[in-house]
């Protein structure tokens, strides 16, 4: 949920408080000729327009904060919470009410009347400002679709109170509103909340929606928060609810990536059968996504199995015969061998961040600012089933607090090691093999660091750090990251968890005639 009160609020009612004072005894006339605006204040009647004034002039009144403060006894009074529960108090009763929205929802005879004071409306938006100087009565239809018409009540007490709870499901239509009103610090903050919330529980799924909705308005920041959320958390996506309601555009993109943090290659596969037998996409998108799939990085055995049992495939084989020929190829030759005669730097023979066990790690740090800490495992050498009996030993060394050397020398020499452990520094990781090997020819391999978070109660990956052979370390590691407190959002439970990834990635050796 999100609670949002923008300081533009206070002041643009503050503003017209004071021009509304100025203006007051020239107003006096026009007063009693409209005696049916009046509403009733102390036993006299008061046009609604003063009694919004009034309680605009008893906000800054009650928030007496001078420019210059002479000495120390001045303070600052704070009543903006009661001008707000008088503002909500009008909007429900509507008392003094010069504006009748009558809210129509489209292609439906349901209609919502909303009593509103055209002072607010226009303080808060200029396309109301617009509308209210064009009118011809004293009632305004607007017509909305049946989403943004359910939300309308909430948008507009927004208007008057300047503060909103937001529902997961409420996100897009308050969007949609906030944006077709100008009402930009309410756009704003929802963008906010959208992009916080990806990780948020919800029964269909929320992020997919989000994401084709940021796709549709142009708003590349929230399109790019929800792409990579479903990038680096597509294992758990692919077993819910919401992978069925992704779109092609969306399915497309997300198989051209190599970020994808998911159990296996295979669990891609199965993933996009389902989702192809569940949406009947038109032959030429289910052929281009079968396409993106890296049949290199599936065992020759389940390639075999894939062949003669999936329908999908069968049914598209002659469109993924050549790749299947060229991953079995990669198969049965040593990837030196098959480096001189095919471009392996392409996609089919690229790796993404697969959580297998033969791909790499978990690491779980419990306490990460004691001390260091040092970490073994092993991965197989590559995926080729010509390497599948070669192991690798890999030493990971975690550091809570180190220093580089530029800062380091420039304390003396003597008791410097100390003064790498301070609070000044950031922490370190540095992934090396345990030996050199002659099978190391013609690869080199990156490092990818998973760092996993509890967020909304929901365990996701908070950040993917990537690294190559030739650097052993990720410079920018958990650079922002607070991991003195025990509620940092790097943390779980007081504990670091972390996934380590080595990925071989070959080097092509073709010779190019001359």
């Amino acid at each position: 949920m999100l609670s949002y009160v923008p300081a533009s609020y206070i002041k643009s009612v503050g503003q017209a408080a004071h021009t509304d004072r100025e203006t007051r005894v020239g107003e006096k006339k026009h007063i009693e000729r409209n005696k049916d605006n009046m509403v009733k204040s102390g036993g006299r009647s008061v046009p609604v327009v003063v009694c919004l004034a009034s309680l605009c002039l008893a906000l800054c009144a009650g928030a007496l904060k001078p420019d210059v403060l002479l000495d120390n006894t001045a303070t600052t009074l704070n009543h903006s919470m009661a001008l707000v529960q008088r503002m909500e108090a009008l909007l429900t009763q509507g008392n003094g009410s010069d504006v009748v929205l009558r809210v129509q929802t489209v292609n439906t005879d349901e209609v919502k009347v909303i009593q509103v004071h055209s002072l607010v409306l226009t303080l808060q938006s200029d396309v109301f400002d617009e509308l209210l100087q064009t009118r011809n009565s004293t009632a305004m239809v607007l017509k909305e679709t049946s989403d943004c018409a359910a939300v309308f009540e909430k948008f507009v007490r927004y208007l008057y109170c300047g503060d909103i709870t937001v529902r997961l499901n409420q996100a897009i239509p308050l969007h949609k509103l906030a944006t077709k009103y100008h009402v930009w610090d309410l756009q704003q903050g929802l963008t906010q909340y959208m992009t916080q919330h990806l990780s948020s529980d919800s029964p269909a799924g929320h992020v997919v929606a989000w994401y084709q909705y940021a796709t549709q308005i142009g708003d590349v920041t929230l399109q790019n928060s929800c792409l990579q959320y479903l990038s680096w958390n597509l294992s758990s996506v692919l077993q819910s609810a919401e992978w069925s309601s992704v779109s092609g555009e969306l399915l497309l993109s997300l198989l051209q990536r190599s970020d994808l943090v998911l159990q296996s290659e295979l669990e891609l596969y199965e993933a996009l059968e389902a989702w192809i037998n569940q949406n009947q996409p038109s032959d030429e998108t289910a052929e281009n996504a079968l396409k993106a799939i890296r049949y290199a990085m599936i065992s020759p055995q389940n390639l075999f199995h894939l062949q003669k049992k999936s329908p999908l495939m069968l049914k598209y084989y002659e469109s993924v015969r050549d790749l299947l020929f060229l991953a079995f190829q990669f198969h049965a030759a040593s990837p030196i061998q098959l480096a001189k005669y095919y471009d392996v730097n392409c996609s089919l023979f690229t790796p993404r961040n697969y959580l297998s066990l033969s791909w790499g790690s978990p690491w779980v740090i419990n306490n990460p600012t004691r001390d260091d800490r040092s970490f073994s495992f092993q991965t197989q050498l590559g995926p080729s089933g010509h390497d599948v009996s070669k192991r690798i030993t890999w030493n990971a060394l975690f550091s809570p607090r180190w220093l580089p050397l530029s800062v380091r020398s420039s304390y003396p020499e003597q008791g410097s090691m100390l003064l790498t452990r301070t609070d000044a520094g950031r922490p370190r990781i540095i992934v090396t093999p345990a030996t050199s090997s002659p099978d190391f020819a013609g690869v080199s391999f990156q490092k990818t660091v998973i760092v996993s978070a509890r967020k909304q109660g929901k365990v996701v990956v908070r950040h993917v750090y990537n690294f190559h052979q030739s650097t052993e370390e990720a410079g920018d590691f958990l650079l922002e990251a607070d991991l003195q407190r025990r509620a940092s959002e790097y943390l779980i439970d007081s504990s670091l968890y972390l996934h380590i990834i080595v990925k071989p990635l070959y080097h092509t050796l073709i010779v190019s005639k001359k």
